[in-house]
């Protein structure tokens, strides 16, 4: 499963392909690398109906018969959309975009260290070389309950993406699932917009020659500060 992604690009660029109205999102780093239970961008259709780019937190709500402990770290990724669980968030006003430009998937050979990370190696996925914008097709929540223990209870505003079976590029090395993902800007107005009855058959396996295995973004260093520590849910069901 997806559970780290970077972002190089400008706002500017996401407003344009999206056609977002509003941006609430802040300043966007010139390239950030994104953990599970952290802030991530994403285009999203606002509870006024605003197509908006904000910044959410990377994790949906999980089952409560799959939260383990007093925390829900959350569901990055979401396999099975007709799960009941999950139904309750499929229609236009919880769907959203996440923009990216390139994502990671673990090496499957244990013990397989990055020396420049400290942690185990990871791949990374583009477009292409010169790693342009794209999107995972994703869902956004407002959400009260307890992410950190040390934390206790808040109010979230969350995100996570769905995934699918892998291509024949990914599934060597994932062989499980692969994000859903948007490269044209009818697509991603499409799952912005289409009932879902439509907008489900974007869930589907990009084809084998839709993305390319690039280097790691310079953003990843020696250890980095912020890579998660606590467990994290994935798309388990």
């Amino acid at each position: 499963m997806c559970n780290l992604y970077n972002i190089t690009t400008s706002q500017e660029a996401i407003r344009q392909w999206t056609r977002a109205l509003r941006d609430i999102l802040g300043n966007l780093e010139p390239s950030i690398d994104i953990y599970p239970n952290q802030p991530g961008p994403v285009v999203r259709n606002a509870p006024d109906g605003e197509r908006e780019l904000a910044n959410l937190l990377w994790g949906m709500p999980t089952p409560i018969e799959r939260v383990k402990g007093k925390a829900d770290y959350g569901t990055t990724n979401i396999r099975n959309p007709q799960y009941g669980h999950w139904q309750q968030y499929l229609g236009v006003e919880n769907r959203c975009v996440v923009p990216l430009t390139s994502f990671a998937e673990p090496s499957p050979s244990p013990g397989d260290k990055d020396p420049d990370t400290g942690i185990q190696k990871n791949y990374w996925f583009a477009l292409n070389e010169e790693r342009p914008l794209f999107f995972f097709a994703g869902l956004w929540t407002r959400w009260q309950g307890v992410r950190k223990v040390k934390d206790g209870p808040g109010d979230f505003e969350l995100y996570g993406f769905l995934t699918t079976r892998p291509n024949a590029l990914i599934a060597p090395i994932h062989e499980k699932a692969m994000p859903v993902i948007l490269t044209t800007q009818e697509e991603t107005e499409t799952w912005l917009t289409a009932p879902w009855s439509e907008a489900r058959h974007l869930q589907r396996t990009a084809p084998d020659d839709a993305l390319v295995i690039v280097d790691k973004p310079a953003t990843q260093i020696k250890f980095p500060p912020q890579a998660p520590q606590a467990p994290v849910q994935g798309s388990l069901f």
